[in-house]
């Protein structure tokens, strides 16, 4: 199987044992490009991580966690800065808020890895990395570079408004991220956010437009409610979420999906611009199916723990 690089940060989750602002924190390794990698490299994807890690012993402990998952670690960076920490709120319903500490940290100054390696077939890019100067332009030259070398390119936003000072602005530019685009996923939250509304209808007619933008296909999540592919070719495509295990949290699960999408189209000869518009309505299908199986495992336990492949047998 080809190599699936995931760029972006790695950070600290601080995770509350229970619901309430004051409940007891533990610390966990997290950040969407991060959690999206592990996910990979546990379900069997040969996956690579581009990023900045911290020296301090959160840092180790998160290179521990990509090696221990198999991924690679090469093009990693490090640097004496300090780990960025975020802090979560769990509601009674079992979703996340959270409380970024991003001052002065590692991840911010990642700098430009220059050409990537020749079996790289993907790229993913997402969350605080993509907001968070100077490190987001080095991203987004990444991301320009990767397409423009006919490499499939995913973006998750995975929004984060409290990190976004401007709001008008950071919307001009993920337009302006989408021509570079192959595979765009959003939850329901971040497409509401970026299109200004709450209103269902709305917000599908959004994600339409943004297929005319440059996108092969938007993936959206809906929580309970499942999870929604918008085609160039097949239109609309859903499948319900599997919550029968029950919830202990939503961390995490979002990355899950795009890591098992990814990997599911990686091992269907589908890690391409072109292959995304060959894939049939089934197929499509029984990738969101796997996905909604793999981002269930994760939100049955606390934290981003995404399955091994061996559980999703």
């Amino acid at each position: 199987m080809p190599t699936i690089a995931i760029a972006g940060e790695a950070l600290i989750d601080l995770v509350p044992h229970g619901p309430g602002a004051l409940a007891a924190l533990s610390p966990r390794p997290g950040g969407g490009p991060y959690n999206t990698a592990v996910a990979l490299g546990r379900l069997g994807s040969p996956a690579a991580f581009l990023s900045r890690i911290s020296e301090d012993p959160y840092g180790e402990a998160l290179l521990d966690g990509l090696r221990q998952a198999g991924v690679d670690t090469a093009l990693v960076q490090r640097g004496p800065q300090p780990t960025t920490l975020a802090a979560t709120t769990i509601a009674d319903d079992g979703s996340a808020r959270y409380t970024f500490y991003v001052e002065g940290t590692a991840d911010r100054l990642f700098g430009s890895p220059g050409p990537l390696p020749a079996d790289i077939a993907a790229v993913a890019f997402g969350t605080c990395s993509l907001v968070l100067e100077p490190g987001a332009g080095a991203y987004e030259k990444v991301l320009r570079a990767a397409h423009a070398d006919g490499l499939l390119t995913a973006l998750d936003p995975n929004i984060r408004p409290p990190l976004i000072d401007d709001h008008d602005a950071y919307r001009a530019r993920f337009t302006s991220w989408l021509p570079d685009v192959a595979l765009l996923k959003l939850s329901t939250e971040d497409a509401g956010w970026l299109a200004g509304t709450d209103d269902p209808a709305a917000v599908l007619d959004a994600c339409r437009g943004h297929l005319d933008a440059g996108p092969r296909a938007v993936l959206l999540t809906d929580g309970p409610r499942g999870l929604t592919a918008l085609t160039r070719a097949h239109g609309t495509v859903h499948v319900p979420s599997d919550l029968s295990r029950g919830v202990a949290d939503t961390i995490g699960a979002g990355d899950t999906v795009n890591a098992a999408v990814l990997h599911w189209l990686a091992g269907h000869d589908a890690l391409g611009p072109d292959a995304l518009d060959r894939l049939t309505a089934d197929q499509w299908h029984a990738a969101l199916g796997y996905a909604a199986r793999a981002a269930a495992i994760t939100c049955s336990r606390p934290g981003a723990d995404p399955p091994w492949a061996r559980e999703l047998a």
